[in-house]
């Protein structure tokens, strides 16, 4: 069975997870069951996953967002590098 590692998300980084509207349950979830993201830079990753929403965020309905996450691995934890969120109606899924 494989060690769980930590994640380590810096105090910076929670900001901005507020400030975009991500919880730390959607960056578990992207990790653990998103798609690779194609854009992370070299000698890190990255994951994408699209999630229903259908709220509104600043003042317009939005039907998804999609969460990405960029990381790099140390030998005992994740090192969350930051996470974004776009928020729209017809994102492509990727599997």
């Amino acid at each position: 069975m494989r060690k769980k590692l930590k994640i380590d998300i810096h105090a910076h980084l929670k900001a901005r997870m507020l400030q975009r509207g991500i919880s730390i349950a959607e960056i578990e979830l992207t990790l653990a069951k998103g798609c690779r993201a194609l854009d992370a830079k070299e000698g890190t990753a990255g994951k994408t996953l699209v999630f229903p929403y259908e709220k509104e965020w600043e003042g317009k309905h939005y039907n998804k967002k999609e969460v990405t996450v960029y990381f790099k691995y140390t030998r005992k934890e994740l090192i969350i590098l930051t996470v974004k969120a776009r928020y729209g109606n017809d994102f492509k899924v990727m599997r």
